[in-house]
């Protein structure tokens, strides 16, 4: 210890420094703590879509990004671009997965090159079931555990939401009507998913590109016909400058949904209270995609109609029954050469086999009740 003697303390620092040991004192026993800690800020996530800026799939993501960012109050903020902004649509799930992107939105049909399996939630009949009984199914009887273990399978590093329930999309643009299921033949024809191996063997040369790559492809001529999704999308998408020939009803996708997709390992490190929150954004974008659908493609089918001067007509029935049958044909194979992909099949089979039965005996049929109000106005498209 030093000799040195110490300068003696004037009266008014004596008592400055009392008063603050006092104060210390008893805010430690008041449980506060020595030192406050800023709080921490804002969260911000780069997304993207897998959807062109100007679809109505994008403000889709945009309507889920919003509700997320406003119930969080603004303590997670997620941005969302459009497909191309960081990656091609078909990149992804690799860039979520590897944490190039913090998250997007798309649908699980455009993973099928990783797990055919995938495509499952998205192409194909589904056993009579409509995208809502899908979304049922996912939730309730099993859907969201075998997708878990799928993305397992390929070591993807995501946690992947589905939601918003897609109405029966069309057959396709055309440059003239489908009337029987040997027209596929040769055709160039674009879809995606287990969809691309029902219109090949259809006898159709299929391409799978993204959504806004498929105008301009039918513009040069390398395709003969596409599908893409709904009224709204496709008009936005300018089909009718391409095809004024549309065909309305198909299983290729009848009941598919969209997905959300975060990072998962920065999606683990979100706290509980924001967790809980974007469940619940989720389920209210949902309903309100599936709201906003209604209104949407409605109004676009009639000014497909009255100001594109595009003809609808019903895909006939012999179409949709050889569809069915070569689908069949497809699952039984992919079954055969895929675990998984039977796993998922026998699953939603055995919600189906339940669910639709009491779906067709419960609901009255509509088209009786709108054609008492509106007669003539209510009928079926056109038969090609």
């Amino acid at each position: 210890m030093s000799d040195t003697k110490q300068p003696e303390l004037k009266p008014s620092r004596r008592k400055f420094l009392a008063a603050a040991a006092t104060g210390t004192a008893g805010a430690v026993a008041a449980g506060f703590p020595m030192i406050a800690k800023a709080q921490a800020g804002p969260i911000s996530m780069r997304w993207q879509s897998t959807w062109p800026a100007k679809d109505i799939f994008h403000e889709y993501a945009l309507d889920f990004a919003k509700k997320v960012n406003d119930m969080t109050g603004g303590d997670l903020k997620i941005e969302v671009l459009p497909a191309g902004a960081v990656v091609p649509a078909f990149g992804l799930l690799e860039a979520v997965s590897k944490g190039t992107l913090d998250g997007g939105h798309g649908v699980l049909g455009y993973h099928y090159g990783k797990q055919n399996a995938l495509a499952l939630w998205s192409s194909g009949p589904a056993f009579g079931m409509d995208a809502n009984m899908i979304l049922a199914w996912h939730k309730y009887g099993g859907g969201a555990e075998l997708l878990a273990k799928l993305y397992a399978s390929i070591g993807g590093n995501v946690q992947s939401f589905l939601y918003g329930p897609m109405a029966t999309q069309p057959l396709g643009w055309f440059k003239k009507p489908i009337t029987k299921a040997s027209d596929f033949k040769g055709l160039k024809f674009r879809t995606n998913g287990l969809a691309i191996d029902l219109f090949t063997a259809m006898g159709a040369a299929v391409n799978a590109l993204p959504g806004g790559e498929i105008v301009p492809a039918m513009d040069r001529g390398l395709l003969d016909g596409a599908e893409f999704n709904n009224a709204s999308s496709d008009r936005l998408l300018g089909f009718p400058d391409v095809s004024k020939v549309c065909m309305l009803q198909s299983y290729h996708q009848s009941a598919e949904t969209f997905e959300i997709m975060f990072n998962k390992t920065k999606y683990d490190a979100l706290p509980a209270k924001m967790k809980a929150i974007i469940a619940g954004a989720t389920e209210a974008a949902s309903a309100d995609m599936s709201w906003k659908a209604i209104d949407r493609y409605s109004k676009d089918y009639v000014e497909l109609q009255a100001k594109d001067n595009v003809k609808f007509y019903k895909t006939p029935d012999a179409v949709l029954q050889e569809q069915l049958k070569l689908w069949d044909d497809i699952i039984a194979k992919k079954s055969a050469e895929n675990a998984i992909f039977k796993e998922v099949l026998a699953s939603q089979k055995a919600f189906a086999s339940r669910a639709v039965k009491w779906d067709q005996d419960t609901y009255v049929n509509r088209r009786m009740a709108a054609g008492h109000y509106f007669g003539g106005k209510q009928a079926p498209a056109k038969k090609a």
